[in-house]
C-alpha cells in the first residue's frame, strides 16, 4: 500500500511552491522519501473546497493534512472534495471535530484538565453566562476561550477572570473576547477553572507539546510560545487517555501545576492542525505520518 501523502498549504503569491511557513516540512518530508501535495488554504476558507485542491492529483490515496487551521465545517468539506477525487483524508471530519474543539474531547479528559463548561453560540445572554459561572462553582478564578483557542496574549482584557462571581465584570471580559474573536469565534464561548502552573523567568507558562500518532507519543518537546522550554512531561495518565478519545493523530499540551508539581492538559489538538516550534527536529514526526 503507497505511503500517505502530506497535504500541505500552497504560498498564496506562488501556487505551485509550499507556504514559506511549511516549507521546512516539505524539505523533510521529501528527505525522508516521502510526497507532499499542495492545497489552496485561501480558496478553503472561502468556501471553494473543489478549488482548494485543484492541485491535488486524482487518486492521491491517503492523505494527512499538515496546515493552517480549518474551520470543522471547512474540514468537512475538504473532506468531500478529496474523495471526490479518490482521495481520502486519514483524520476522519469526526475525529477532526473530536480533537479540535474542547467539547469533543473534554469529557475523556476531565479530571486532566482544568474543569471547563461551554455555552455554544456567540456572545451569550448574561443570564446564559450567569447559569454557565455556577456550573463552574460559582467563585474563584477562570479562563476564557471559545472551542479551539483563547486570546492569552491580552489577559487581563479578554482571557482571565479574577472571580467568577463578579458577574459584572466576567461579562466584559466575555463580550470583549467575542468582539476580538470576531468571526474567527469558534463554536462557542469556554469559561475553564484556573490553575496556576509553573512559569519560567519572563513569567510564561512552562509547556509541553506532546504528538501522539496512534496511541503513540512520537514527538515530545516544548510549547511553540515557548520553545526555549526544557520538559520531560510525565505521560503516565495521559496515555490511557489519548488511546481511549481513538484519534490517529493528536497533540497534548502538558504544564505542571505550581502547587502539586502535577501535570495537566492544558489543550488538546488535531495533530494537522498543531504548530511545531521552530528548530526542533520533527523528522521522527514526519516519518511517522508516512509509515501509518
Amino acid at each position: 500500500m503507497p505511503a500517505p501523502v502530506i497535504l500541505l498549504p500552497s504560498d498564496p503569491l506562488a501556487p505551485r511552491r509550499p507556504d514559506p511557513h511549511y516549507v521546512w516540512e516539505a524539505q523533510q518530508v521529501r528527505e525522508l522519501g516521502g510526497e507532499y501535495a499542495l492545497l489552496d488554504h485561501d480558496a478553503l476558507l472561502a468556501g471553494d473546497a473543489s478549488a482548494a485542491v485543484r492541485r491535488v492529483p486524482t487518486g492521491q490515496g491517503s492523505l494527512w493534512y499538515r496546515g493552517w487551521m480549518v474551520p470543522v465545517p471547512a474540514y468537512a468539506a475538504l473532506s468531500a472534495a478529496l474523495s471526490a477525487r479518490d482521495c481520502t483524508l486519514l483524520t476522519t471530519p469526526a475525529a477532526y471535530a473530536d480533537a479540535h474543539e474542547l467539547p469533543g474531547w473534554y469529557a475523556v479528559f476531565e479530571g486532566a484538565t482544568p474543569p471547563s463548561v461551554w455555552i455554544p453560540g456567540g456572545e451569550p445572554t448574561p443570564e446564559a453566562l450567569s447559569a454557565a459561572a455556577a456550573r463552574l462553582g460559582g467563585r474563584g478564578p477562570a479562563v476564557v476561550k471559545d472551542y479551539v483557542k483563547s486570546r492569552k496574549h491580552e489577559w487581563a482584557e479578554a482571557c482571565y477572570v479574577p472571580e467568577l462571581g463578579d458577574l459584572r465584570a466576567l461579562a466584559k471580559v466575555v463580550s470583549r473576547f467575542v468582539e476580538l474573536q470576531g468571526e474567527f469565534l469558534a463554536g462557542g464561548v469556554v469559561l475553564r477553572r484556573y490553575e496556576e502552573f509553573v512559569r519560567d523567568q519572563e513569567g510564561r507558562t512552562v509547556e509541553a507539546r506532546v504528538w501522539w500518532v496512534d496511541g503513540e507519543p512520537v514527538l515530545i518537546g516544548p510549547h511553540p510560545d515557548n520553545p526555549g522550554a526544557d520538559v520531560e512531561p510525565d505521560l503516565s495518565e495521559v496515555r490511557p487517555l489519548v488511546r481511549a478519545l481513538g484519534c490517529r493523530f493528536i497533540t497534548t499540551d502538558l504544564a505542571r501545576r505550581a502547587d502539586s508539581g502535577a501535570w495537566r492538559v492544558v489543550e488538546v489538538g488535531d495533530g494537522q492542525v498543531s504548530d511545531l516550534p521552530r528548530g526542533v527536529d520533527a523528522s521522527a514526526l514526519l516519518a511517522a505520518l508516512i509509515a501509518a
